[in-house]
């Protein structure tokens, strides 16, 4: 028999630390998605999305690599569950690198 996929996610430790911020940006990005693009040319009506999940990646970038507020098993799981895009953070860690002194 094959297993059966649950939904159930378990949150790591200081999830409900975080989470707000998240839900809030989450609502933003439903708010810019759901906006009238009257008049706009498509690039001009995603740049507020792109703003807001750039907002969510650079929130838990400093999180964990400024103020060290958050543990490496949330950060990942972050990453996992797409809060925040590996990718631009890792852009963003290797210039901060190249920028040290």
């Amino acid at each position: 028999m094959p297993k059966i996929k649950t939904s159930r996610v378990k949150y790591p430790e200081g999830w409900e630390l975080i989470e707000p911020t998240l839900r809030d940006l989450e609502a933003k990005m439903r708010e810019a998605e759901n906006d009238t693009h009257d008049g706009k040319r498509k690039c001009e009506a995603l740049w507020p999305i792109f703003r807001i999940s750039h907002q969510k990646s650079r929130y838990i970038y400093d999180l964990y690599y400024r103020r060290k507020e958050i543990k490496r098993e949330l950060y990942e799981f972050c990453l996992d569950q797409g809060y925040a895009d590996k990718n631009l953070i890792a852009k963003w860690k290797k210039f901060v690198v190249s920028w040290d002194f």
